[in-house]
């Protein structure tokens, strides 16, 4: 009854969202045209005889994986924040229907997208990408997965606190986005002022980052226990808190 309630509320919430052109374009096809762009830039650079820059070449897809999970994060604020203000929250709360079904029913919604769009990039990739980079895509799934849960637990804990719809999405872009940026994908850690450096040691995101790197270069995942602790830790702790300051009306 459970799982059947889950799976009902989860095709629902998926028909609902991809009545809406403008999220679903800008869940699925933002990050597969930002990898589709740099991809053709790299790919002249090839062509043109000069050597491909690897480090680039690494960072494009795991700044495409990034885009995969922002996006989600945002849509995921932004729906919570409509659903308490119309009211649809606290009407689903008196229904036969238990609270974290509801939300789990959302999670679901957003893997789901992050899978479609991931398959996308691959087949993108196949076409576009201009270098022999040999992607594990399986042990690249399962950090995607790992770290779009943990971001995925902050977008909860902001869409638990957020005070209208109307503010929703420009509060979590202005918390989510500024992360990318010190998340260690554009510069080493190291090269950041103390202060910013300590922030992003506490960030979810830069051990997302640090994982999917890692899993790319192919390196051993006993190599990044650290990073996978760190992700699921912020997944627990967030989910917690989440659920002790979340509003349903």
């Amino acid at each position: 009854m459970l799982f059947r309630g889950l799976l009902r509320l989860t095709w629902l919430e998926l028909k609902i969202f991809l009545r809406e052109p403008l999220g679903a374009a800008g869940t699925i096809l933002i990050p597969v045209v930002a990898f589709v762009v740099l991809g053709r830039a790299l790919g002249r650079r090839t062509a043109a005889g000069q050597p491909p820059n690897v480090s680039i070449s690494v960072d494009v897809p795991i700044f495409a994986a990034l885009l995969i999970v922002l996006s989600a994060v945002m849509s995921l604020v932004t729906i919570i924040s409509i659903y308490r203000e119309g009211g649809i929250l606290k009407r689903l709360r008196a229904t036969p229907l238990r609270p974290y079904t509801i939300l789990s029913a959302h999670v679901v919604v957003k893997l789901l997208l992050t899978v479609v769009t991931l398959a996308l990039i691959v087949l993108a990739g196949k076409r576009y990408y201009p270098t022999n980079l040999d992607v594990p895509v399986l042990g690249f799934a399962l950090a995607l997965l790992l770290s779009t849960l943990s971001i995925l637990s902050m977008g909860f804990l902001i869409a638990s606190v957020v005070p209208t719809a109307r503010f929703a999405q420009p509060i979590g872009a202005a918390i989510l986005y500024p992360m990318v940026a010190i998340s260690g994908l554009f510069m080493p850690l190291e090269a950041l002022p103390p202060a910013l450096h300590a922030v992003a040691r506490a960030l979810p995101i830069t051990y997302a980052v640090s994982l999917l790197k890692g899993v790319l270069a192919r390196d051993p995942w006993t190599a990044h226990v650290g990073d996978v602790v760190a992700l699921t830790v912020a997944f627990v702790v967030c989910t917690a808190v989440s659920a002790r300051v979340f509003r349903w009306e």
